[in-house]
């Protein structure tokens, strides 16, 4: 089973940027998950190829508000850590639209992101960016304000390059983060980086979100034996092995599979591996980017240990947070 999990076909995208959702400042008149579900007030530009490189030759994608700058405003950086096999446009949908909420996202097209350091490394290519005159990111990034994103092994390099950032990253979302029996598994064709564990215990900045479908056996929900037997083996197994310091938040999403962040809202009739697609993912990870990186206190709200609206929601469950105000 857990095989057969593993190598699922991974499932494709194509979102168009499109904008429509309250401008910044203005009253919210829903939930904050359903705010943040719908997409910004930005709209959107979208480039494969932008630049070029990390340290393995691989160019990097970006999505963008058209407008950059507009207004003065500086736009913090989220940096995107790929699922093994898979390409940043397979994740199109949810990195268009956390753009659309006025983030620069950059994905090094890079199927090998365990280490974290490919995720760094188009960090440092948009700080450059920034100070280029020639560029159109010139002076419209917010450099103090960088968060870390990526699906399974690309949440594996995105605990790691928060942990190598020398406090850098502010924020870290690992999406379906493996169980560290990959790392023993010995399946090098299989998870080529999955050799590269990480180490939620060595996080000591910073914020992170453990987010997982209840679908998927690689990133299970509760951990089956104590952390000092086994190691983190589960969402709830990394929540603990995180250091109090840190602020941090965990939930499940019930219904989507190991694959379900890479597809649009619903299923494609003629795609049996999707389950319900990005659409139930959007308004948590976008909040908490909002919260974190841009300071929005309604968003803020929602993780709140025992009072936030994340703990209220049906659609999630194996919430906890030590946020308390």
């Amino acid at each position: 089973m857990l095989l057969a999990a593993v190598t699922l076909a991974l499932l494709g995208s194509g979102a168009t940027a499109q904008a429509g959702a309250p401008a910044p400042g203005a009253a919210p008149t829903k939930s904050v998950e359903a705010t943040y579900s719908e997409r910004g007030p930005w709209e959107v530009t979208k480039q494969q190829g932008f630049g070029c490189c990390d340290s393995s030759g691989h160019k990097f994608d970006v999505w963008y508000p058209t407008d950059l700058g507009a207004d003065g405003t500086e736009h913090p950086i989220i940096t995107w850590g790929d699922g093994t096999w898979a390409h940043p446009f397979q994740y199109d949908y949810l990195l268009s639209h956390l753009a659309s909420w006025g983030f620069v996202v950059i994905a090094p097209d890079n199927t090998n992101t365990g280490s974290g350091q490919e995720m760094l490394q188009a960090v440092d290519f948009l700080e450059g960016q920034n100070d280029d005159p020639s560029s159109v990111f010139y002076q419209t990034l917010d450099t103090d304000n960088i968060g870390a994103m990526g699906h399974s092994q690309g949440a594996v390099g995105t605990l790691n390059a928060a942990i190598t950032s020398g406090g850098a990253i502010k924020t870290a979302v690992p999406i379906e983060l493996p169980g560290q029996f990959m790392c023993t598994l010995n399946m090098p064709k299989l998870e080529p980086a999955m050799t590269v564990c990480a180490d939620p215990t060595k996080l000591t900045t910073g914020s992170v979100l453990y987010v997982n479908g209840s679908g998927s056996p690689i990133s299970p929900s509760t951990q089956p034996l104590p952390l000092e037997q086994i190691g983190p083996q589960s969402a709830q197994g990394y929540f603990a092995a995180t250091p109090d310091s840190v602020q941090k938040a965990m939930a499940t999403l019930n219904g989507p599979n190991h694959n379900d962040i890479q597809g649009q809202p619903g299923c494609p009739p003629n795609d049996p591996g999707c389950v319900s697609g990005v659409q139930g993912f959007l308004g948590v990870l976008t909040a908490w980017n909002m919260d974190k990186l841009q300071g929005d206190e309604y968003a803020h709200g929602a993780f709140v240990s025992g009072t936030g609206e994340l703990f209220s929601q049906t659609a999630w469950s194996n919430q906890a947070s030590n946020i308390t105000g």
